[in-house]
């Protein structure tokens, strides 16, 4: 009976957001002007090739005010009521050395008392991310103090929330390994194949750019196709450590069938990715970009919320990249997945023309792009 109550609740609230957007958002604003990409659902330039599809990206812990705004709106909590999300505990760590240098990939624990709360991997600036009741369910009591660890060792500091400022952390630091592991968990269900084609050549064409412009930084790259229970697959790997040529003859051997319903095996993709892909211990960074038009099915979502919580503690930061065909109640849930790894949401365009329409993105301004230049960017930002 509840998952019934749950699946009408997402129904409604989907129908209310797609007819009453502007209702919901502060602001509905893209680029107008830009000027590019196809103009077909073929490319409009000879069939698939990279560097066609549109994108932009708006990163919510960048933007905190502008999302609990939208938080205060009576159909935002209802979604927060269907995936089991509570952001508004939020803590920020910011590790460094004493001189201004970030002290990265560091394990940070947030506690209240004995009780652990979070785990999360600060980033390439040093930041980590946490949540004191990220699901809704620890009872903090009024007058509860926070604390944190790094690497297992109390700080002797007063630990403030987001709504606070940041809480700056002086720590020995530690040489990280010139590494960073990329993985790509795509959807492959039916619904995708209006642009799956180009996907595969954006994916090629952003792991030859990174391998081409490493650097001193050692790149390696996994990939993870899904499709849903009941298809003739569910999922189907390949995983860090073969060369980049085998990689990409994986990939182009992919295509779009099955699904049937709406939701799909996400939370299954999430499970190879998180529990067999060969992630390092320490690195520059370890990013999962997750490409979809469809979220999990409901009856998954413990293990959905319990993945995304490995992640965090792992230092995986998922990318959610969606594409046509999403409704608002997905286009939150990747959100809220990225605020949670400390990641950031990716959202196909119209501009292209490329593929079916796409959900417009309750989001501020931001810049059109193309997707591959777009992730391209994004991983230079999070490795560098």
């Amino acid at each position: 009976m509840r998952t019934l109550s749950l699946f009408l609740l997402l129904f409604l609230t989907t129908l209310f957001f797609t007819c009453a957007d502007e209702a919901f958002a502060p602001a509905l604003e893209s680029t107008a002007d830009f000027a590019g990409g196809g103009t077909s659902s073929s490319g409009g330039q000879g069939g698939p090739s990279s560097g066609l599809i549109t994108a932009g990206e708006w990163n919510d812990l960048a933007n905190w005010e502008f999302w609990r705004n939208l938080g205060q709106n009576e159909e935002y909590q209802t979604i927060q009521e269907i995936w089991g999300f509570n952001t508004n505990g939020r803590v920020s760590v910011n590790l460094n050395d004493g001189a201004t240098n970030p002290v990265r990939d560091t394990e940070v624990e947030l506690f209240s008392g004995s009780q652990l709360l979070y785990t999360a991997r600060t980033n390439n600036s040093g930041r980590a991310e946490l949540f004191s009741n990220l699901y809704g369910n620890t009872d903090l009591g009024a007058n509860a103090s926070l604390s944190v660890r790094v690497n297992g060792q109390a700080i002797d500091a007063e630990i403030k929330p987001y709504t606070e400022g940041i809480n700056e952390i002086v720590v020995p630091t530690a040489s990280v390994p010139n590494r960073a592991e990329i993985a790509f968990l795509v959807d492959a269900t039916g619904s995708m194949g209006d642009e799956l084609e180009f996907l595969k050549q954006d994916l090629t064409n952003v792991m030859q750019r990174i391998a081409q412009n490493s650097g001193d930084v050692s790149f390696d790259v996994a990939t993870v196709f899904y499709r849903d229970a009941g298809d003739e697959y569910v999922t189907r790997h390949s995983n860090f450590g073969v060369p980049l040529s085998q990689t990409v003859n994986f990939i182009n051997n992919q295509s779009a069938a099955g699904g049937g319903d709406f939701p799909e095996a996400v939370h299954s993709a999430l499970d190879v990715a998180l529990n067999e892909l060969q992630w390092s211990d320490r690195g520059r960074a370890r990013i999962a970009f997750l490409l979809l038009d469809a979220h999990p099915h409901l009856e998954a979502m413990d293990e959905y919320r319990a993945l995304t919580l490995r992640a965090a503690a792992k230092g995986i930061r998922i990318v959610p990249i969606v594409a046509s065909g999403i409704d608002k109640s997905t286009e939150f849930l990747m959100r809220l997945t990225a605020i949670a790894t400390n990641g950031t949401y990716v959202f196909i365009t119209d501009d292209s023309g490329i593929g079916d329409d796409h959900l417009e993105a309750s989001v501020g301004e931001f810049e059109v792009e193309f997707l591959n230049n777009l992730l391209v960017r994004v991983v230079g930002e999070m490795v560098e």
